[in-house]
């Protein structure tokens, strides 16, 4: 008896789990392909494990390519780029000083988030409408709106 859809299925769900602890949409079209794979491999079981395992990975990688090209799309807005995201407007959460971070909230994701640390040359008070001037890393820099 061959387990080779088995393994699909186990790999397909491990997969699934891990997406969900990472919340990227890149590892679930694996786990799509492992899916697949595992029924084709039920349904059909001729199929070599080389053949599988290139299927898998051809099967992925062009279910990943569509989300994305679908993905960009459908949202043209996005931002990506850290020129594109210069100059935004967002909320200060938490007030911000020159020698302590701030949080600052933008209405859209910037670089993947709506939520920043900050850091300004002065003191702002939470609640003030601010404007991003620089992306530090992880830390943005910003001005008064």
């Amino acid at each position: 008896m061959d387990f080779d859809w088995q393994i699909w299925i186990a790999l397909a769900v491990a997969l699934a789990v891990l997406e969900i602890f990472t919340a990227t949409f890149f590892i679930l079209w694996f786990a799509v392909g492992a899916a697949v794979i595992g029924v084709l491999a039920l349904v059909a079981p001729g199929f070599t494990l080389a053949t599988q395992i290139v299927g898998w990975v051809v099967l992925s990688s062009l279910i990943a390519l569509v989300w994305l090209l679908f993905f960009r799309k459908r949202n043209p807005e996005s931002r990506w780029s850290v020129d594109e995201v210069l100059g935004e407007v967002g909320l200060l959460t938490v007030a911000v000083a020159p020698f302590q971070k701030g949080r600052v909230r933008f209405q859209k994701p910037i670089l993947g988030a709506e939520e920043w640390a900050c850091v300004a040359d002065e003191a702002i008070s939470a609640g003030t409408r601010v404007r991003l001037l620089k992306v530090e890393g992880a830390t943005v820099r910003v001005t008064v709106a």
